[in-house]
């Protein structure tokens, strides 16, 4: 199984945030942060998936909003 592209779109200000980033670093999970506090690109793109909020996880194709491992699980081996 390849292993799926993962974005993690966040905000330093965020507690749920920093632990889905401490899950995916633990769990030695590669990923591409997109932080939209400081960056304008990441609130674009933030944007244009029609999310409100963050965290926001790009699983490959799917979109988790918020965090949660189960959920996060399922979309990383569907």
């Amino acid at each position: 199984m390849s292993a799926k592209r993962i974005v993690l779109y966040s905000s330093a200000n965020c507690p749920h945030c920093r632990r889905a980033k401490a899950f995916l670093k633990r769990e030695g999970i590669a990923f591409r942060e997109m932080d939209v506090g400081s960056n304008a690109r990441a609130r674009k793109e933030l944007e244009h998936i029609g999310a409100r909020g963050v965290p926001v996880l790009m699983i490959g194709g799917e979109r988790l909003d918020g965090f949660d491992e189960k959920r996060f699980w399922r979309l990383y081996r569907g």
